[in-house]
């Protein structure tokens, strides 16, 4: 009698099978789990990276209008510009105190002075009367190339030279002026 309970062993053999697969089911879940996780970490760094990106650029300026320049005895004296933001981007503060916030460039061929000296006169002044240029704003910056440089550094700016300023302001993307004085320096100056 007890041959015959252990001759069908059938349903054992069902039982075992239950058992793999729901051990099977249950190692995928963990793995499907681990890859959704990874994914979701992923997801969020990528997200960071874009949003560090954009805020990178929505502070950024552009130039509108034409680059004056004036000079004397052969030499550019300043150069002056206006800047607005770009399309939806966040103030700036353009202050032109002793405690710079922008940081003006300049460098050509053979000089180069990361920190030169500047004034800024808002022409256009939306809402509060403050430093920042915000949307809807135009501030004239007029740039000392005559040798006053922050830095103590003489500049020379002289005829036929190609020259870079650079706008850099704490936040967002650097504004590079490039132009090239003319064959003769005069008293006012529209620079290419």
């Amino acid at each position: 009698m007890f041959k015959q309970m252990h001759k069908n062993e059938s349903g054992q053999t069902a039982l075992e099978t239950a058992i793999i697969l729901i051990a099977f089911v249950v190692v995928a879940s963990v793995f499907a789990f681990t890859i959704l996780s990874a994914g979701s970490a992923s997801t969020e760094k990528g997200e960071q990276a874009i949003y560090s990106g954009l805020e990178g650029v929505q502070s950024s300026m552009a130039i509108k209008g034409a680059v004056i320049a004036k000079g004397s005895t052969g030499a550019v004296d300043t150069v002056t510009f206006t800047v607005a933001l770009a399309s939806g981007g966040d103030p700036v503060n353009v202050d032109d105190s002793a405690a710079k916030v922008v940081t003006i460039g300049y460098r050509d061929a053979t000089q180069f002075e990361n920190n030169v000296d500047y004034t800024v006169v808002f022409i256009t002044n939306v809402g509060t009367a403050n430093d920042l240029l915000e949307d809807g704003e135009l501030a004239e910056i007029t740039v000392d190339i005559s040798g006053n440089a922050a830095g103590g550094g003489a500049i020379t700016l002289a005829k036929n030279t190609a020259f870079t300023l650079e706008l850099k302001p704490p936040t967002g993307g650097i504004l590079q002026i490039n132009r090239t004085t003319p064959a003769a320096i005069e008293a006012v100056m529209d620079l290419n």
